[in-house]
């Protein structure tokens, strides 16, 4: 599950090269700058979060589910909802890289 959090950076940083030209182009600006920094910071802090969420529940789930096997559900959803973390990282940063 947590593996996708990665991909949603990559895609970021390929969107963000596309947007990138050759070294004597001296067309990008301070707002395209700030707006490229705002989007990588999104998308990564985002994920960072929901690794983060990912680990812990993972832990005390796979902990909690040794002693009482009904939580398995309850567990998946937390960790679908710790993913959607991620995913919201990577709507805002398209957002603002559309915008740049």
């Amino acid at each position: 599950m947590a593996g996708i959090i990665a991909v949603y950076g990559l895609v970021i940083a390929v969107l963000i090269a596309g947007d990138l030209g050759p070294p004597p182009q001296k067309t990008y600006s301070l707002y395209t700058g700030f707006m490229h920094l705002a989007a990588g910071l999104s998308v990564g802090l985002a994920g960072l979060s929901a690794g983060y969420t990912i680990g812990i529940v993972g832990d005390v789930g796979v902990r909690s589910y040794m002693q009482q096997s009904r939580v398995f559900v309850g567990m998946v959803l937390i960790l679908i909802f710790g993913e959607v973390l991620g995913l919201y990282g990577l709507i805002v940063a398209l957002i603002l890289n559309s915008k740049s």
